[in-house]
C-alpha cells in the first residue's frame, strides 16, 4: 500500500525521477513521458466524471473504475519489466472488460455516417478530450515499447488502445445516444469566404 507522508523530496531537482524499480532516469525519458501522459489522461477522465455524474451516473461509475485501472497502467509503465518479477502489471481481463463495455454501449447507437466533431454536451466534450489524451499516451507507450521492447509490457498499450475506443463510444452515449452528435461535413466552410 502507498503511504505518502512527505510531498516534496528535492530528489528530482536535478531533472531526474525514480522509477518503480528504484532506478533513476531523466524526467524527459520516453518511459516518464508515457506514464506521465497516462496521469494526464486520468486527470481528464476525472473532469469527465464530474461532467457526467448528474446525467450519466453509469458512465461516471465506469470512469471511476477506469481511473483505478489507469493507475495500474501508470505503475506498469513506470516499472521496467524484469524476468521472474512480482510486479503490478496490466492484465488481459482489464482490456476484456473495456471491450465488453464498448460492445454494450455501442449496441444502442445508430451507425455513423461521418466523423463526429468533439463536443455536443459538456460530458461528451470532456470525454472527447480524455480520448485524445489517451491516444497520445498510447503513442508514447508504443514509442517506449520500440525503444525498450524487453522492458515494456505490451498489455498496457492494448488497454490504452481499447480505452480510447471506449471513450469515443461513451461520448456518443453522453450526446443523447448519438442524437446530439455534431457530424463532420467535409468542405462545409470552403465557400464562406474563409481562408483558402
Amino acid at each position: 500500500m502507498v503511504k505518502l507522508t512527505k510531498i516534496y523530496t528535492r530528489s528530482g531537482d536535478d531533472g531526474s525521477t525514480g522509477l518503480g524499480d528504484g532506478s533513476r532516469v531523466s524526467k524527459a525519458s520516453p518511459r516518464v513521458e508515457a506514464y506521465g501522459t497516462v496521469d494526464e489522461a486520468n486527470a481528464a477522465i476525472g473532469l469527465a466524471v464530474v461532467a457526467c455524474n448528474a446525467s450519466r451516473a453509469e458512465i461516471a461509475a465506469e470512469l471511476r473504475r477506469i481511473q483505478n485501472d489507469l493507475f495500474d497502467v501508470g505503475a506498469d509503465l513506470c516499472t521496467p519489466v524484469k524476468k521472474d518479477e512480482k510486479r503490478l502489471r496490466v492484465v488481459g481481463a482489464q482490456t476484456d472488460w473495456l471491450e465488453a463495455r464498448i460492445d454494450a454501449w455501442n449496441g444502442r447507437l445508430a451507425p455513423l455516417t461521418s466523423f463526429v466533431l468533439p463536443g455536443g454536451s459538456p460530458g461528451a466534450a470532456a470525454l472527447h478530450l480524455a480520448r485524445t489524451i489517451v491516444r497520445r499516451a498510447e503513442r508514447l507507450a508504443v514509442e517506449l515499447l520500440a525503444a525498450e521492447p524487453d522492458a515494456t509490457s505490451a498489455e498496457s498499450i492494448k488497454y490504452l488502445n481499447r480505452l480510447s475506443d471506449y471513450l469515443f463510444v461513451v461520448s456518443r452515449v453522453a450526446n443523447d445516444d448519438g442524437a446530439g452528435d455534431v457530424l463532420w461535413v467535409p468542405g462545409a466552410s470552403r465557400g464562406t469566404g474563409g481562408a483558402r
